[in-house]
């Protein structure tokens, strides 16, 4: 096991979709004392995007440092009137990578900050998958929540989360000449227990922590006894991640598959079904979630070890952008996490049929691995630059 980052004593709660998460973001932001770290992907202009930039902003005029740090392409529309707005309310935002030119294909495009964390007064942190989004503006006529999750911390594990944040923030200030904004932090975790539940913090970057999320999985799946439940919004790993998978299925472990159902970006779902011949031939089962957006990226296996966070297994978030995820070795938590991807599964999924995929014409088949050699294609142009990188290198 990847031991860098992990700690005992914390006291991990799950959030299930926006509803939950944004009920308790929104609280926690109004209790906060001092000081408040946000990054997120994505910050929109809709009715969630305003509920907590305003939070923000009332933290801010009671006297509260608030550091929001979003990122360049996901919050692309974001007006700039609206981050002025925060501006003058004394919030510090600064953008990751801004994008100028968003329809010009650049170099280096694809790294992006794909983080989704807040921390609050250094003793209480948000760590998942949700961005400042309104779950329901998509699906506004079946009034149905983007499926998602995040887990709200408190213990030890603080500093571990605190002083990522913490970095990432200094580096984002230097590069937009912010110094006077970099040297204002000053608080530190306490690093008290809360409660007893084992849990390790990683993230992925491009300098020390290029694989920790990926080889926590890889690991967690090689040391499979009974059973894998992966719920991934983005799912398109590469030889050795699908290599873990199949053998554990053929040693007897039940793996499950929880994938997107309905088709959100074309290229990607294509590029996803490319893959479930050989996964399914494994004796891997493969449920597409059909009932509304799957945007989860969480894992429990063995009923004791499970993930939460922002990374998908995809070449996007194992490659290229800044991801963090949460790993928990809970028999409870975990639990509460299998009973509602099973409820998922069961009542709001719809079953791939091995037999039933073979049958499909070979041009769709063609289609499909098309669209997977254009995304890694695209990948190693836009992500990697001149640098061509094995996208199977990196188990």
């Amino acid at each position: 096991m990847i031991q860098t980052g992990y700690a005992d004593g914390n006291k991990i709660r799950l959030l299930h979709n926006g509803s939950e998460y944004f009920t308790a973001l929104e609280q926690a932001i109004d209790t906060a004392e001092l000081e408040i770290h946000f990054e997120t992907y994505i910050f929109k202009n809709d009715l969630i995007g305003h509920k907590i930039a305003a939070a923000l902003i009332r933290a801010a005029n009671r006297g509260v440092s608030v550091y929001l740090l979003i990122d360049g392409f996901g919050s692309y529309m974001l007006p700039d009137s609206f981050i002025q707005r925060m501006l003058d309310a004394n919030v510090k935002v600064l953008v990751y990578r801004r994008e100028v030119l968003f329809f010009k294909l650049r170099r280096y495009r694809l790294r992006r900050m794909h983080r989704k964390l807040v921390v609050i007064d250094a003793c209480i942190a948000f760590v998942g998958g949700i961005n400042i989004i309104d779950d329901f503006e998509q699906l506004r006529d079946e009034q149905i929540p983007r499926f998602d999750y995040a887990v709200l911390i408190e213990g030890p594990l603080l500093k571990k989360i605190y002083a990522a944040t913490q970095r990432l923030w200094l580096i984002v200030a230097w590069a937009h000449f912010r110094k006077r904004w970099a040297n204002n932090i000053k608080l530190q975790p306490t690093g008290e227990y809360k409660g007893n539940q084992f849990a390790g913090f990683l993230i992925r970057d491009n300098i020390r922590h290029r694989h920790d999320i990926e080889q926590a999985y890889l690991e967690a799946i090689h040391n499979a006894q009974n059973e894998i439940i992966i719920a991934n919004a983005y799912f398109l790993p590469g030889i050795y991640f699908c290599n873990a998978l199949n053998k554990a299925a053929r040693r007897g472990v039940n793996v499950i598959l929880l994938l997107q159902g309905r088709v959100e970006y074309r290229l990607q779902h294509y590029a996803t079904h490319a893959l479930y011949g050989n996964l399914l031939d494994a004796g891997i089962k493969i449920y597409e979630y059909s009932k509304g957006y799957l945007h989860a990226k969480v894992a429990v296996i063995d009923r004791y070890w499970a993930t939460v966070g922002s990374s998908n297994i995809d070449p996007f978030s194992l490659m290229l952008a800044r991801e963090a995820n949460v790993v928990i070795q809970d028999k409870i938590l975990a639990n509460q996490l299998r009973a509602s991807l099973k409820q998922a599964i069961i009542n709001e999924s719809t079953l791939v049929a091995r037999t039933g995929w073979q049958s499909k014409s070979w041009l769709y088949h063609a289609t499909n691995w098309l669209s997977y050699y254009v995304i890694y294609y695209a990948q190693s142009i836009l992500g990697y630059g001149q640098k061509k990188t094995n996208h199977n290198s990196n188990a």
